[in-house]
């Protein structure tokens, strides 16, 4: 359960993506990744990330690749995912392999701190209908990570957010994107 770090070679997966194909991470060569480990398919957190990524996604480089890694069966995904018709690749770790071997944290005060810390976000998640089903602490305590990947698939930042609340913020997402 090792953290990856800048320069390290992005982390090879195979695994079912939402649109009912087979992602590969090794088929990335050559392109940009934008790497998320989020947490579980009804995150209201996630989901309000995944909507804003989804809102800014024209300001992305067309050539970048997005993929966005949840703690979910892949049929509950699908369902959950279909409210944003994200224009990236949403896939389903089933087993929770790929978060133990990129080492994703859990922490229940994490959890507590990031939920704390985003009331706002909070609302407006309820209110758009983002409601945890899960009352699973092992499920509610991952914490999310964010991971740029350059051409030559290496690792070029990984962020290991603070609490379920941080991410890299989407500028910096949108700038790596267009190769900044």
């Amino acid at each position: 359960m090792t953290q990856i770090v800048t320069g390290d070679t992005a982390p090879q997966f195979t695994l079912p993506a939402i649109d009912g194909s087979t992602f590969n991470m090794a088929d990335m060569k050559g392109k940009r990744v934008i790497l998320t480990f989020f947490r579980f398919s009804t995150c209201p957190l996630c989901n309000m990330r995944i909507r804003r990524i989804v809102q800014r996604w024209n300001e992305f480089s067309k050539d970048a690749v997005m993929v966005a890694v949840f703690d979910a069966k892949v049929g509950e995904l699908q369902k959950r995912m279909k409210k944003h018709d994200a224009p990236f690749v949403v896939v389903a770790d089933e087993t929770y392999e790929q978060f133990n071997k990129n080492g994703v944290k859990k922490s229940f005060f994490k959890f507590m701190w990031g939920a704390l810390r985003s009331p706002l976000t909070l609302l407006q998640a309820t209110l758009r209908g983002y409601v945890p089903l899960t009352l699973s602490i092992s499920k509610l305590s991952t914490i999310p990570v964010d991971i740029l990947i350059d051409e030559e698939g290496k690792v070029v930042e990984a962020h290991y957010c603070k609490d379920t609340a941080d991410h890299l913020s989407l500028d910096r997402m949108i700038a790596f994107s267009n190769g900044a």
